[in-house]
């Protein structure tokens, strides 16, 4: 199913080989904890190991700069690819009850830096559908945010599904 909704284009595919032309950047949702280990992140680490390494890096150093919840750090991985990871996760999910970790305003917050650099850059931006894997969260409250975050600015936005 390849489509446009809203001024997203969903496709069916693999998020860190992102289609189209010019410089990308591919988005999608850390935790607070430091943890790397589940999910997205492991197809972005078996692609390029620069992703992990600055997230892991952000977190241990995190006394003196601005990482938690809401921040956006970037990594450049190709000449024309750079990896958003945006903290938008309150640690993670252990199976007892207390609600999905997903921090809707993180996201939000995020977005808006995502947003500025990607019209730094020229980027297009590209995403699995953040938050709503293991951060618990629901696509119809994540889709408002990338619309009036990204779309509304002019940058163009893909969502991956991955699968057939």
């Amino acid at each position: 199913m390849n489509g446009s909704a809203n001024g997203i284009a969903y496709v069916r595919g693999d998020a860190t080989s992102p289609q189209g032309k010019g410089v990308k950047i591919i988005a999608h949702v850390c935790n607070d904890l430091g943890g790397w280990g589940k999910g997205f992140v492991l197809a972005l680490s078996r692609r390029w190991p620069e992703p992990e390494a600055a997230y892991r890096r952000w977190h241990r150093e995190r006394a003196g700069n601005d990482f938690g919840l809401g921040a956006a750090g970037f990594v450049r991985v190709e000449p024309y690819v750079w990896v958003a990871n945006l903290v938008g996760q309150r640690g993670i999910r252990t199976g007892r009850s207390g609600g999905a970790p997903v921090r809707y305003e993180a996201i939000d917050t995020a977005l808006g830096a995502l947003a500025d650099k990607a019209a730094e850059l020229g980027a297009s931006v590209h995403m699995p559908r953040i938050g709503c894997g293991l951060a618990g969260g629901s696509w119809d409250r994540v889709k408002p945010l990338v619309l009036r975050r990204l779309v509304d600015r002019g940058i163009p936005v893909t969502v991956y599904d991955f699968g057939a």
